[in-house]
């Protein structure tokens, strides 16, 4: 299954967002550390353990937002 996580920059800092999961959402000083949030809530989300295997790719850049693509085998959720 593949869904986008969206990680938009401001004066202070990074949120993240993955749309299609409502309220899987974060905010860090850092990117790496906003996207890492947002994975351990998405994990949470569908009920898995931190073992559980996630690729996260960027897709593109538009301004100050770029969109990752995250891939994971549902199967194994």
């Amino acid at each position: 299954m593949v869904l986008d996580l969206i990680v938009d920059q401001s004066d202070d800092g990074y949120s993240t967002e993955i749309p299609s999961i409502k309220g899987c959402e974060s905010w860090a000083h850092n990117e790496d550390d906003a996207i890492s949030k947002t994975l351990e809530l998405f994990r949470f989300y569908i009920q898995v353990d931190t073992n559980f295997k996630i690729k996260v790719d960027l897709a593109r850049k538009e301004g100050f937002r770029k969109i990752y693509k995250i891939i994971f085998d549902k199967q194994h959720a």
